[in-house]
């Protein structure tokens, strides 16, 4: 018998919270049901942040159920206040939209589209057209203030100012729900653990307008053993998006995790059974770099494809054999070194620190090397002859390489 849906949730660690379980899990055993993940369109791609709730969307999917992404086209506009200390900078339409359409088709990666099996719905098809007194009516009522200012989401913004505008998002994300459930039949709503008010809002508005049953779950957020969040690279955030992040920079983050990070990361962003994710997380001393191998290719096949992860993977390997292959590592082209003239400059420009005061304290601690070689002068200087065939290679610390080419 196959194992259920939400224990294969919960085995993995992907599950941080839920309500009314045990009738979900009734529910779930009855049939397929409908569920749904919202993804505010703050940029044009998804980040790693979002990895974890569409992994949980695939396993359900497989289980066979119904997965609903639900683009936040009108929430997006307002900006939701969880997490955040300060107003989320507005988008205007234009820019929500655009972003809208970029994650749209990154979600047909990881979910099967075709025959209704998985559905892909913008809420700004309904929330733009909202009467508000209608809104304020139906929905509104529902609604306590006392009880929203104790949710987390807003408590935290409290001293600082929470504006009118932020207040509405509880509401509009619990209408999103109302809305699925009467268009789709939609009765679960998932999301990352910090969305657990809201959530929680849309399930009981289901409740009290149609009287029917309605579920809410969430997930644990992606973080160190030591409560950091995961994803945040010297360039930012890392992104599901080649060209925001390469495929390459992608694989070196799974390969640098650290050791007590590696089952974790095996069970949450890979399909691998749990048996092999076990036997992975238990190796120990050198023999744990094997797992962070196995870590890096599944989830970078994952996001970009087998060919891609295989060519990181050989890139990996050839940089720390001493061969590094163009265009499967960071690359920077200059047309001259005009105001390029040292080590340091070259740094810069590739991003490898953000100032030159950084710059000057990595080499000073050591860990900055040109082909290869320390650099100890934080103004010494590259000329023609440090490139060459295949250009110059930078490196800082033991796995962050950067390529400059010439001409």
């Amino acid at each position: 018998m196959a194992q259920h849906a939400l224990d294969v949730l919960k085995e993995r660690g992907f599950i941080a919270q839920s309500v009314y379980e045990e009738d979900l899990y009734k529910r779930m055993e009855q049939g397929p049901v409908t569920f749904y993940v919202g993804f505010d369109p703050t940029a044009d791609s998804l980040h790693i942040g979002h990895y974890i709730p569409i992994m949980a969307m695939a396993h359900m999917q497989r289980a066979g159920h119904r997965p609903i992404a639900l683009m936040g086209g009108g929430t997006g506009l307002i900006g939701d206040p969880s997490g955040k200390s300060e107003l989320r900078k507005m988008l205007s339409p234009e820019d929500v939209n655009h972003n809208v359409e970029c994650i749209k088709k990154q979600m047909s990666r990881f979910l099967d589209f075709s025959q209704g099996k998985a559905l892909i719905v913008n809420n700004a098809d309904w929330l733009a057209k909202l009467n508000y007194i209608d809104f304020l009516r139906e929905v509104g009522v529902h609604f306590s203030v006392n009880r929203m200012l104790t949710a987390e989401c807003y408590k935290q913004r409290m001293e600082k100012g929470l504006t009118f505008l932020e207040f509405n998002y509880m509401l509009m994300q619990s209408y999103d729900f109302l809305e699925l459930y009467r268009r789709y039949g939609c009765r679960v709503e998932m999301g990352g653990d910090d969305q657990w008010s809201n959530i929680l809002s849309g399930a009981d508005l289901i409740r009290r307008k149609e009287r029917e049953d309605a579920f809410a779950v969430t997930f644990k957020l992606l973080l160190t053993h030591d409560g950091r969040k995961m994803g945040k690279t010297e360039a930012g955030a890392l992104w599901l998006d080649e060209n925001k992040t390469s495929p390459y920079d992608f694989y070196q983050y799974w390969r640098n995790v650290d050791d007590q990070d590696v089952e974790k990361c095996l069970a949450l962003l890979t399909f691998l059974p749990m048996e092999e994710v076990r036997r992975l997380g238990a190796l120990q001393d050198a023999q744990i770099n094997q797992a962070k191998k196995v870590l890096a290719f599944e989830v970078t096949k994952l996001v970009h494809g087998q060919e891609k992860a295989e060519a990181a993977a050989k890139a990996a390997e050839a940089l720390f054999g001493g061969n590094a292959l163009e265009g499967s590592v960071p690359t920077t082209r200059l047309s001259s070194l005009e105001g390029c003239k040292r080590v340091i400059d070259l740094m810069v420009k590739a991003g490898l620190c953000k100032s030159l005061g950084e710059g000057r304290r990595l080499i000073a601690g050591g860990g900055v090397y040109l082909n290869d070689e320390k650099v100890t002068n934080p103004e010494q200087e590259v000329g023609p002859q440090d490139f060459g065939a295949e250009g110059l290679m930078l490196r800082k610390g033991k796995k962050a390489y950067h390529r400059i080419l010439l001409g």
